[in-house]
């Protein structure tokens, strides 16, 4: 990756309070960036934006919860109006629903899933896509999961949204090639960002290393390069990807 792919590039993350966001805005901020965060958690968000801040990094934070389409529009909207472009968007906001099996995940946790993990990412790329069409070009990438590649024993309805997030991914990157939009998904395999730490999950992380042919769990830094990789001004011919990041996992 050249050192100046992301000097003066605007740059939109949601979930940006924590986990990859948080990290991803830090990497980002060290590499030039100019960045726009949302989340719903505006205190958390906040916190982030002022230690940015105190690098020098031009930080536009504002919350935004990814289920509702107006709030992910005035972000996109405000970081025009603030930086006057918007050359990359991630759509990294997402939860983990809870583990049970097929049989039993209820419908209100399926529609939870779909509204974050799927329809926030729908709604990220639509605004994104428009505000590129206008200014001839960006990128995209959306934050999926190995779960969105294949099947996630005892998380349905997480597996369902995160092959939607894929579907979305490598339709809208056929649509808009031509137009010079790029879009590809990342697909980590668990990776010990609060998401998995602060989870049920948490308690199962050995036992989960142990499918991966490295026998551990990603780092959130293992994860968020490649995320810079996806992103990066030289990296130009790569689009409709969804990236598999998993110690091996895939290659079975």
């Amino acid at each position: 990756m050249n050192v100046d792919s992301y000097r003066d590039q605007v740059v939109m993350i949601t979930g940006a309070a924590s986990g990859f966001g948080a990290l991803l805005a830090k990497r980002l901020a060290g590499l030039g960036a100019k960045l726009v965060l949302g989340d719903r958690d505006s205190a958390e968000l906040e916190q982030v934006a002022m230690a940015l801040r105190a690098t020098g990094t031009q930080v536009l934070a504002q919350p935004c919860d990814v289920t509702c389409e107006a709030q992910v529009k005035a972000l996109v909207e405000a970081a025009v109006k603030v930086f006057g472009r918007l050359d990359v968007g991630v759509n990294n906001a997402g939860i983990l629903t809870p583990m049970k099996r097929f049989i039993d995940t209820t419908e209100h946790e399926l529609e939870q899933s779909f509204a974050v993990n799927a329809k926030g990412v729908f709604f990220g790329m639509q605004q994104q896509i428009r505000q590129m069409l206008a200014q001839g070009g960006g990128v995209i990438l959306n934050v999926a999961s190995m779960a969105g590649l294949g099947g996630a024993p005892k998380l349905a309805a997480y597996a369902a949204a995160k092959h939607a997030v894929v579907g979305l991914t490598r339709t809208a990157a056929v649509e808009y090639a031509r137009q010079g939009i790029r879009i590809n998904a990342v697909c980590p395999f668990y990776s010990a960002t609060p998401m998995v730490t602060d989870s049920e999950v948490a308690e199962q992380q050995g036992f989960l290393a142990q499918g991966s042919p490295m026998k551990r769990l990603g780092t959130p830094d293992e994860i968020v390069a490649v995320m810079l990789m996806l992103c990066a001004r030289d990296n130009s011919y790569m689009t409709g990807q969804a990236i598999a990041v998993d110690g091996g996992l895939s290659a079975y």
